[in-house]
């Protein structure tokens, strides 16, 4: 089951954050958000959480900062 971790507000800020977690060999899409289409859920499998949890932090203020 996929899980959502995080909801972007744009797609380049939802495919930047793909591209990170997948670097860092996780399992990861995005979808346009049902309740708004200028928003992006990030998806992750719900097994794999816990170790995105982990390397959240870094990736999504590394993402905003830029």
């Amino acid at each position: 089951m996929w899980t959502v971790i995080y909801i972007a507000p744009s797609l380049r800020l939802a495919e930047k954050i793909c591209e990170q977690l997948a670097a860092q060999g996780f399992l990861v899409k995005y979808r346009q958000s049902d309740a708004s289409k200028q928003q992006y859920e990030i998806l992750v499998p719900e097994s794999e959480l816990e170790d995105v949890r982990e390397s959240w932090n870094v990736i999504l203020h590394s993402s905003l900062s830029n």
